[in-house]
């Protein structure tokens, strides 16, 4: 366990080093997560460091430096190019807002199946507009967005990125 304002991994690192580990996975932020593969480097635990979105960032790789280099993370959906309309989201994102962040085209589809909803409703009534989610059929940016039985979205995907060359690039998606 360690928290947000952490800076100093040493103790936890060294009891994990005790149990020559293969990996370490670390479920926070690059702040921390940055750090942290660097004091595992200085320490000679030389487990994988796998982590979450929260350190699949440029800012990660800054904070880590050259120990970043063969570290994995994951992140829901398709990678940005691969999404059906992935491409021109970016292009008219960027001209209108900067660089893109990660969870855009997602935010941008959320509030078109929202807007869907209340239109099926014909109402911005909340119990009507969920009443209306599990009708959802659309073909949005990131791709088709429809929901099972227990509301969950069909056909999820993940990516595995991995730091290399001091640069995230796609290693694997998960369907």
């Amino acid at each position: 366990f360690t928290s947000d304002r952490a800076t100093d991994f040493t103790a936890i690192l060294t009891s994990i080093k005790s149990k020559n580990p293969d990996v370490v996975f670390f479920g926070g932020m690059d702040p921390q997560g940055g750090p942290m593969v660097q004091q595992m480097k200085r320490l000679g635990l030389n487990a994988k460091f796998l982590g979450g979105d929260g350190i699949q960032n440029g800012n990660f790789i800054k904070l880590a430096g050259v120990e970043a280099e063969g570290t994995v993370a994951s992140l829901p959906g398709l990678p940005l190019d691969a999404m059906p309309g992935g491409a021109g989201f970016k292009q008219r994102f960027e001209a209108r807002f900067g660089p893109i962040q990660v969870y855009a085209p997602y935010a941008y589809d959320a509030v078109y199946v929202l807007v869907e909803a209340m239109k099926r409703a014909d109402s911005a009534d909340h119990a009507k507009v969920v009443a209306e989610l599990p009708k959802t059929d659309f073909e949005g940016v990131t791709g088709r967005i429809r929901f099972d039985a227990k509301g969950d979205t069909t056909g999820g995907a993940v990516t595995l990125y991995q730091v290399k060359n001091g640069a995230w690039v796609v290693l694997e998606t998960v369907k």
